[in-house]
C-alpha cells in the first residue's frame, strides 16, 4: 500500500466538502488501506478522506492501543444519544504539534456503509466518540481549531506557515 501526503492547516483544499460515496469499489478499498497505512505511519488515531486530498466522505479510525481494531466510515450520519458534552485534547495530523481542550459529544450513534459496501449502525462512546465527531468535522471541512479563539487559531496558522516556510528552503 502507499502513504499518502496529509494536507496541513491552513491549506485551502481541507475546506473541501467531502462528496458522498455512490458505490464501494475496488478503488474505494485501496483508497482505504491507504488511509490506514498513512494514519498509522503518522501516527494517528483516525483520518478523513479530505485530508489525503479525497473529497468522498470515507473515515479511518483505530482508537485501540495495539492498533488491531480498525474501523471504516463511509458516508456517516451522526445521532446524538446523550447531550452531555465532554473535553477532551484533541490533536489533528493536519495541524501537527498542536493540542487543544475541545467539547463534544460524549454519546452518539453513528449509521455508515462499511468497508464491504454494507450498511451498519453503531454506538459510540468517549474517546470513540470524539474521534469519530473530529473526523466528520473534516468531511465538512472543518478543522479543530475552528473550535477556539480566532487569536489561537492564528498563531497556530501562523507557526505552521512559518515550518512550511523553512521545509521548503530546507
Amino acid at each position: 500500500m502507499a502513504i499518502l501526503e496529509i494536507l496541513e492547516f491552513p491549506d485551502s483544499r481541507l475546506r473541501t466538502k467531502a462528496a458522498e460515496v455512490t458505490e464501494v469499489t475496488d478503488k474505494t478499498r485501496r483508497v482505504i488501506e491507504d488511509m490506514f497505512d498513512t494514519m498509522y505511519d503518522a501516527p494517528g488515531i483516525g483520518l478523513a478522506a479530505t485530508q489525503v486530498d479525497v473529497h468522498q466522505q470515507i473515515i479511518v479510525i483505530d482508537v485501540s492501543e495495539d492498533k488491531s481494531e480498525p474501523l471504516v466510515f463511509i458516508n456517516p450520519k451522526i445521532t446524538v444519544l446523550d447531550g452531555e458534552l465532554e473535553k477532551m485534547q484533541e490533536g489533528c495530523l493536519s495541524v501537527p504539534g498542536f493540542y487543544e481542550d475541545i467539547e463534544r459529544i460524549e454519546h452518539c450513534q453513528i449509521d455508515a456503509i462499511g468497508k464491504d459496501g454494507q450498511p451498519f449502525t453503531m454506538e459510540a462512546t468517549g474517546l470513540l466518540a470524539v474521534c469519530i465527531q473530529h473526523e466528520m468535522d473534516h468531511l465538512d471541512g472543518k478543522l479543530f481549531v475552528d473550535y477556539l479563539s480566532n487569536t489561537k487559531r492564528d498563531r497556530i496558522r501562523k507557526k505552521l506557515e512559518k515550518q512550511h516556510r523553512l521545509a521548503a528552503k530546507a
